[in-house]
């Protein structure tokens, strides 16, 4: 795999995101890469505890723009239109194209009857941040942050973040952190119950490594039968729709003038004139 890279310590396996030059964003490719990494390590019962990481001071920026500003590979959109032709207005489809594969991930980290362990060294935003919070424990380090970021560039939400926002922090502090889209600090996110906790820079590896060795020390199998049951309590029953619901929503704005100048407005690092036509 070409920017996914899977090594395995012992019962831990690792999947780290490697495309630092693109802010280890997912393109297609990536995403697919991505997702085939999940389940095989969901489903090895010789892994115990799955952690995700990125490379380069980033931990992910979601999916890719420059590949939603060309509208991708046309080889990549074979099942999605006759003979791989891209279509040729508006965004959305290509967006589905990234999503579909992330969050069939997402779906499968919930379901897997072992430990997904994010560990973020550096910036988890927009879908980065989704990943982070879909994960069953997250750890950061002191240089991380945390943000929303859909709604620089005119989009909705996705890669879960809709869905555990909420059950996270509660409705009046999501609602906060969507529409005002603050950039938290690790120490933020900790206060705020994002993430489990926060270690000192030059000791992260360390400390993550200790807790994952843990964990896959640990009872496998009463663990997955806690997680199933803490998870039916939450009503993580109702991902997988509305993880359906994120990806139609954000196609369909995708496709609308808001992002179009939102897309604009990102490379050509401005801020967005979002009404204006």
């Amino acid at each position: 795999m070409k920017h996914i890279r899977v090594t395995q310590d012992g019962g831990v396996a690792t999947i780290t995101i490697d495309r630092p030059d693109r802010f280890n964003s997912l393109d297609v490719e990536t995403a697919r890469d991505f997702r085939k990494a999940g389940l095989s390590c969901a489903r090895d019962e010789e892994v115990r505890c799955v952690v995700l990481r990125g490379t380069g001071g980033i931990f992910c920026s979601g999916a890719d723009l420059k590949y939603v500003r060309t509208r991708g590979e046309q080889a990549d959109f074979d099942y999605l239109q006759p003979e791989g032709v891209a279509p040729e207005k508006g965004f959305g489809q290509s967006f589905k194209e990234i999503l579909e594969y992330l969050h069939s991930t997402i779906s499968e980290i919930k379901r897997a009857p072992k430990p997904f362990v994010a560990a973020v060294d550096g910036v988890a935003a927009a879908g980065g941040f989704g990943i982070a919070m879909a994960c069953d424990l997250v750890f950061a380090s002191e240089s991380a942050t945390f943000e929303w970021a859909y709604h620089k560039t005119g989009l909705t939400g996705a890669e879960s973040s809709t869905f555990f926002l909420p059950r996270l922090v509660g409705l009046r502090k999501a609602l906060e952190l969507v529409l005002l889209n603050p950039r938290m600090s690790a120490g933020d996110a900790l206060e705020l119950g994002l993430v489990n906790r926060v270690f000192p820079d030059a000791e992260f590896d360390e400390r993550v490594a200790e807790i994952v060795a843990s964990l896959a020390a640990g009872p496998t199998h009463a663990y997955a039968v806690a997680k199933s049951l803490i998870h039916q309590a939450a009503g993580v029953g109702q991902l997988d729709y509305h993880l359906d619901e994120e990806l139609q929503a954000l196609a369909r704005i995708a496709d609308e003038p808001d992002f179009a100048e939102g897309l604009a407005a990102f490379f050509e690092k401005r801020s967005a004139r979002f009404g204006e036509r």
